[in-house]
């Protein structure tokens, strides 16, 4: 079985080389800079063990990267559309730049070969497709990966949900996610399409529910964490629910499906609730570490705030939808002084030329009036706070999911505020 990737950053560089390992894969993807990266070994973005996935699979002949689809697709049973669709500061995709670099490669293609869809597209996508070129078939499988744990997500899924409307192509879709999963579940591709859309959304509303709660908790005495823990040992709810009070989702992947279930409802002159206002939720709660810290230290302006962190989530380089980016935004617009350190980011794109980056966690603290815990990297609890305190202005720690409460507990002074807790 030979297979040709189509979009090759986070989600296609994980799939082709993790497919490598098992099957010819030949990666495709227009963009010339990041196919020249690929073939040396380098992905496009940080990814614990990608790199040396790469290069294994370069080194054995099962895995080679191109910008032509006429080199790419002849002899493909399979054509496997992997791109992270992008999103807007709306959190609205945008499918044409999908679909367009799709209908690049479809005339390369064999008829009645295998179109596999993971990219986040709308429900209703794979009819669409199936109407404009009946000489294929399409199926599609929604991608559950997740930056800095993309492999394990990826090569040991506990299921795979499988859309198609051809039972013909069942062996073949079985024989493909056979290394990577014990079970895979067949259903119609409408219904594969919405349940990516479904499942996020459902994540969003544990997320957004909790932290709901989390505030109402700082006004009472409860504490948010031990309401959590009552909450999941309740059968119907679960061990695994995503109910951990804290920061807000960030980074469009859950609110792109939000959207797109809101959006859908409209168009469908559907009046539904519940769904739109998880974003509006949690756009409310993104100001929570802002409320916060302005609200102890009487005001922002001319206060030197550290963020420990800036990255969207640890394992990973990636700034785009970070929340502590928008923090940052947020600090400076108000007259803030900002330091940061992240063990991923060397050096700062120039529109952030106002942000200080020191050369570590302990030098960031230095007189800082507050500190904000922007993503969770292990490193930062490896820190001796009770020799760094003592270098800081005021010892406030805004850390919205507690990640460092036991180093910062036997601190004394520490002021320690957490999401869901007075």
């Amino acid at each position: 079985m030979k297979i040709t990737v189509l979009g090759l950053w986070h989600l296609g560089t994980v799939t082709a080389a993790g497919c490598a390992r098992h099957f010819p894969v030949t990666g495709l993807d227009f963009d010339a800079a990041n196919i020249a990266r690929l073939a040396t070994g380098q992905a496009p973005l940080l990814e614990p063990g990608l790199n040396e996935r790469l290069a294994a699979g370069l080194a054995s002949g099962n895995l080679a990267f191109t910008t032509d689809p006429a080199t790419a697709l002849p002899g493909s049973d399979i054509l496997w559309l992997c791109y992270d669709t992008p999103v807007n500061e709306q959190d609205e995709s945008d499918t044409a730049f999908v679909l367009g670099n799709l209908h690049r490669a479809l005339p390369h293609l064999a008829a009645e070969a295998l179109v596999l869809i993971s990219a986040q597209m709308p429900v209703g996508t794979c009819a669409r497709l199936e109407a404009e070129f009946p000489q294929f078939h399409f199926a599609y499988s929604p991608e559950n990966l997740r930056l800095g744990k993309a492999l394990d997500a990826f090569e040991k899924a506990e299921r795979v949900v499988v859309g198609t409307r051809n039972d013909a192509k069942k062996a073949i879709l079985e024989a493909l996610f056979a290394p990577f999963t014990p079970q895979v579940i067949f259903m119609r591709t409408e219904s594969a399409e919405m349940v990516k859309h479904a499942l996020n959304s459902f994540l969003a509303l544990s997320i957004t529910f909790i932290n709901e709660v989390a505030r109402l908790c700082e006004f009472t005495g409860a504490d948010a964490k031990e309401v959590s823990v009552g909450l999941k040992s309740e059968a119907r709810v679960g061990a695994k629910a995503y109910l951990g009070p804290g920061g807000p989702f960030a980074g469009g992947t859950l609110a792109r499906d939000v959207v797109t279930l809101s959006q859908l409802a409209v168009a469908n002159g559907e009046t539904i609730s519940v769904i739109p206002a998880i974003k509006r939720s949690n756009d409310l709660h993104r100001g929570w570490a802002y409320k916060r810290l302005a609200a102890r230290l009487g005001g922002v302006r001319g206060r030197k705030i550290t963020l420990l962190g800036l990255t969207y989530t640890i394992n990973t380089d990636t700034l785009r939808r970070s929340a502590a980016m928008e923090l940052c935004g947020q600090l400076l617009a108000e007259g803030a002084l900002v330091t940061a350190f992240d063990p991923a980011i060397p050096a700062l794109p120039a529109e952030w030329s106002a942000v200080t980056l020191a050369a570590d966690a302990t030098a960031s603290l230095r007189e800082a009036d507050a500190v904000v815990v922007g993503t969770e990297w292990p490193q930062f609890r490896q820190v001796d706070y009770a020799a760094a305190v003592r270098t800081m202005r005021s010892p406030v720690f805004v850390d919205a999911n507690r990640f460092l409460e036991k180093e910062l507990k036997p601190v004394p002074g520490v002021e320690h505020l957490s999401v869901g807790r007075g």
